[in-house]
């Protein structure tokens, strides 16, 4: 019976995001939803209360794959090697089966997002994962770095118009880029500090 009641939630979500997607979230009624389906409001009552609630149910989806990429990260070393999986992990998650179709709702309906408890909460979670990126490198740089490669993967959805891309050549490019900030990430953490001592022992005098 759960599994039924599961399949019937998928179908739910998977046809209400079909016509956001078409018709837009605020042209988008319940009902419509309901006539797609073939079933009764009732029915989709019973899952689902109002059109925020399936968006929530979009969001809370998101948050347990973060959740999941955050626990992983943190069981690893803080190494570039661990960057690169975890952000190529993260890239997964939002290329994967119907994601994409919803990291582009999302991107659009950012209005919405923020009048949502749980869409209130990815941006602690973005943070999370961003200083998983930047662990073992606290400085500022760093720390920019990181966001910066979690930003190269979402805003691939809309900086990226070249006509006829894929999917996997966005995914492609979005990785490249990563790599490149997450590359410099821990570069200069040891550097800094012999330069400082280098400068203590010299004897040179100040100003």
């Amino acid at each position: 019976m759960r599994e039924s009641t599961g399949g019937t939630r998928d179908r739910i979500k998977a046809v209400a995001l079909e016509l956001f997607t078409e018709q837009g979230y605020e042209k988008t009624s319940l009902r419509e939803i309901a006539e797609r389906l073939n079933v009764t409001k009732a029915a989709l009552y019973y899952h689902f209360k109002s059109k925020d609630d399936i968006v929530a149910s979009f969001v809370e989806d998101r948050l347990e794959q973060m959740d999941a990429l955050n626990a992983w990260a943190a069981t690893q070393p803080a190494t570039l090697a661990t960057r690169r999986e975890l952000i190529t992990r993260y890239a997964d998650t939002m290329f994967g089966g119907d994601q994409p179709s919803v990291m582009r709702f999302f991107e659009q309906n950012q209005t919405v997002l923020k009048s949502l408890a749980s869409g209130q909460q990815m941006r602690g979670r973005m943070m999370q994962l961003a200083s998983a990126l930047c662990r073992g490198d606290e400085s500022p740089a760093a720390q920019l770095r990181a966001a910066l490669s979690l930003f190269a993967v979402h805003t691939s959805w809309f900086a990226v118009r070249a006509p006829g891309i894929t999917n996997e050549e966005r995914r492609r490019l979005a990785l490249e880029v990563a790599d490149e900030l997450l590359g410099a990430i821990g570069a200069g953490a040891s550097a800094e500090p012999d330069e400082s001592a280098a400068e203590a022992t010299s004897g040179s005098p100040r100003g």
